[in-house]
């Protein structure tokens, strides 16, 4: 008898003890973390098909496109010594960059969709002019008279050649030439177009102009050839994003679009104007923009995972602290139950926001579960005052949440302050309760 009374007062001890309440609860909010971690799984993967759809769109309009040059490919002769000691030549490859390059473009973009998906694409009709210099060879190791000059090509980098809608046509010199596809060498970019015009040491100063009219998506590069660059950019697209090696020295940007200028030295970068065969990397210095869709759902619904520990703990604390208040206990599955809602907030978040505004999505989700929460709370406790203070605790919650996701920049400070305020709350509304003597009083 007296081991059943001592079973019997353990057990009631276990299912009544404040600090066993507790630890269940925390072993409990770890287990949590497993279905949450599964639902961060399921948002990735919509945004990784989201990614595919995207790229499948652009794939057949054209990818983001980065243009480098105009440059010159000219062929010369190095001679060497083969192993009966002739002297036997290979053709190499000199590449020579302008002495000024300017760039100006317009970017007419839309909106493409398939099944719940949109990708940005965009046509941009490009002027390219500029000067070469045709530079002193004395201080290479390249002897002028081994340049083949009348077999130099005239070169631009394009990456996507699908996105080429006209016909090329470069002037250089006041004489016209129509560009073919392909490189004479991928030294310097592995795709674009090409001509060959011939060049004569004795004529040192050469003008060009072409017009480009491009298709691509989501994003356009420069690479700065000459030794002064300057890109002027336009569009109505109200969300750009200036990347890459060097920004804007101007820019101005609003609901109707932007417009953005760069001026680039070839002392910013590190290649020369001129050198032989592939040994520079010339994407390094890629500049340009990148045309953003701002209602990302999917990175704006990771971000609100993030906080899904935050929102189980707030909210088993005001269930844990009403049992300790009146008496009243939650059972474990009702925990589970509770803790299961919230994270069903993710999942409804992520699936309205695929087809309604996200702000709505958001309302809409942090509304269903806030009263469903609310409600069971009331059933379970059958106290108005405590089912209240719940509602009131989802409301500061969800509200807080969607400040933090609109202040991207203070999400870190914002926080903090939010995690002060509320222990500073739970240490004052705790602060004279005796945990020891709930756990005597249980025992007794």
């Amino acid at each position: 008898m007296k081991k059943q009374e001592t079973f019997k007062k353990t057990g009631e001890f276990i299912r009544h003890s404040a600090t066993v309440k507790v630890i269940s609860i925390g072993v409990l909010v770890l287990l949590l973390l497993i279905p949450m971690s599964m639902i961060s799984s399921l948002m990735r993967e919509r945004e990784y098909r989201r990614d595919d759809v995207v790229q499948e769109i652009n794939a057949k309009w054209g990818n983001s496109q980065t243009i480098t040059g105009p440059f010159f490919t000219v062929p010369y002769k190095s001679f060497y010594r083969d192993d009966k000691d002739a002297l036997k030549y290979t053709l190499r490859y000199l590449h020579i960059l302008p002495e000024h390059v300017d760039i100006h473009g317009e970017i007419d973009t839309q909106v493409r969709y398939r099944s719940l998906y949109e990708a940005v694409l965009y046509n941009t009709r490009m002027t390219i002019s500029g000067t070469f210099t045709l530079p002193v060879l004395t201080h290479t190791s390249i002897d002028s008279i081994h340049v083949l000059w009348d077999k130099a090509v005239f070169s631009v980098g394009i990456t996507d050649m699908r996105g080429i809608q006209d016909k090329i046509a470069i002037k250089f010199d006041g004489a016209e030439y129509k560009a073919s596809p392909g490189l004479k060498s991928v030294d310097v970019t592995a795709s674009g177009v090409q001509c060959a015009i011939p060049l004569s040491p004795s004529q040192t100063s050469h003008s060009f102009s072409l017009g480009l009219n491009l298709n691509g998506s989501e994003e356009v590069r420069f690479i700065p050839v000459g030794e002064t660059t300057r890109v002027k950019l336009t569009s109505s697209w109200p969300s750009p994003s200036f990347n890459g090696a060097f920004l804007p020295t101007t820019r101005e940007v609003t609901d109707q679009g932007f417009t953005a200028d760069w001026t680039v030295l070839h002392l910013n970068r590190n290649f020369p104007q001129v050198w032989a065969g592939n040994q520079y990397n010339v994407s390094d210095s890629s500049f340009g923009v990148r045309l953003l869709i701002t209602a990302d759902v999917y990175q704006k619904s990771m971000r609100i995972a993030k906080y899904a520990l935050m929102f189980i703990v707030f909210t088993f604390s005001a269930f844990f602290f009403s049992e300790i208040i009146n008496k009243r206990r939650v059972h474990p599955i009702q925990y589970t139950l509770i803790g299961l809602a919230i994270l069903l907030f993710y999942v409804l978040l992520l699936s309205i926001s695929e087809h309604v505004n996200f702000d709505l999505a958001y309302i809409a989700s942090a509304t269903a579960i806030t009263t469903l929460i609310t409600g069971y709370s009331r059933g379970i406790l059958r106290n108005n005052q405590f089912s209240f203070t719940v509602f009131g605790i989802l409301v500061v919650l969800y509200s807080y949440l969607y400040i933090v996701l609109q202040l991207e920049d203070y999400a870190l400070i914002m926080g903090s302050i939010g995690l002060l305020i509320v222990l500073t709350l739970v240490m004052f509304i705790t602060r004279e309760i005796d945990w020891y003597a709930l756990d005597k009083d249980e025992d007794q």
